[in-house]
């Protein structure tokens, strides 16, 4: 269906073009970590900024930094915007249903994640395809998971 397709790839573009939530956030009080993709040169730093504590905890802000490859870059912008105001527990369920559509086994996938919407985020479902890709797609969600668990 080269129509989708062709949509897929504009939301990858746009995001690429003008990233969403660049910056960052005083650290502390936000969480700060780096990710590094050492195959392609892949770089992030994502900022977190939560309101409570446990996985009953909101992304009140959320700012991503570094550089890389297109679909490095645009899966970091569109991970933002999807994170944005959501409690830690669906933040932990979305990147398992993400990460579970680039073909990655999740450890803790749970039933329920089957039934979340991924909306626009379905765009990157075609990096598949390239299994060297996975991992520039998955860099942000990887960062994101790590600055959740910094204690």
């Amino acid at each position: 269906m080269p129509g989708l397709e062709d949509l897929y790839r504009e939301i990858i573009l746009d995001h690429y073009r003008t990233p969403r939530n660049r910056g960052e956030l005083e650290s502390p009080p936000a969480i700060r970590a780096d990710g590094h993709n050492p195959l392609c040169g892949d770089e992030i730093t994502v900022y977190l900024a939560l309101d409570g504590t446990g996985d009953d905890a909101v992304v009140s802000d959320i700012k991503i930094g570094g550089q890389g490859c297109s679909i490095s870059q645009s899966s970091a912008s569109m991970m933002t915007q999807a994170m944005l105001g959501k409690p830690v527990g669906e933040v932990r369920a979305l990147a398992r249903r993400f990460k579970t559509m680039m073909g990655i086994e999740v450890d803790d996938e749970q039933q329920s994640d089957a039934d979340i919407a991924l909306g626009d985020l379905e765009a990157l479902q075609g990096v598949v395809k390239f299994p060297v890709r996975i991992k520039c797609a998955v860099l942000s969600w990887n960062t994101l998971l790590q600055a959740l668990d910094t204690p």
